[in-house]
């Protein structure tokens, strides 16, 4: 099983970083797809209330339940911050969408225990 796979199967609660409520964003279909596939999606991001019916949080040190993986969707140069607070809450997994790439951040998750799915 590759990591893909194996990230997908191994968790249910997918906390989104940056996903937007606008249905035009790529981070809204995606997510709406994940959701509608089982998965709880909760959304994070401090400039929207909620989003797929979900209430948002500012960070992922104020989601009050446990995240298996994190989805990032920001700019690769503000990854790092995202990938410190995952290790800090103690995720199972780390995915950063196509395009969203940090080879620090990346090691670092891994050298805490964290497999990253990076620009796939």
């Amino acid at each position: 099983m590759d990591l893909v796979e194996e990230q997908l199967r191994n968790s249910k609660t997918i906390a989104v970083v940056g996903l937007s409520d606008n249905p035009e964003r790529i981070s809204y279909g995606v997510s709406k797809y994940m959701q509608s596939q089982g998965y709880r999606i909760i959304p994070v991001n401090p400039m929207i209330e909620e989003a797929l019916g979900e209430k948002s949080y500012p960070d992922l040190k104020s989601v009050p339940e446990h995240i298996d993986m994190v989805d990032i969707f920001r700019r690769s140069e503000l990854v790092a911050p995202v990938v410190d607070e995952a290790i800090e809450v103690g995720v199972k997994y780390i995915w950063m969408q196509d395009g969203v790439i940090d080879e620090t951040a990346k090691a670092k998750a891994e050298a805490a225990g964290i497999p990253v799915v990076m620009d796939d």
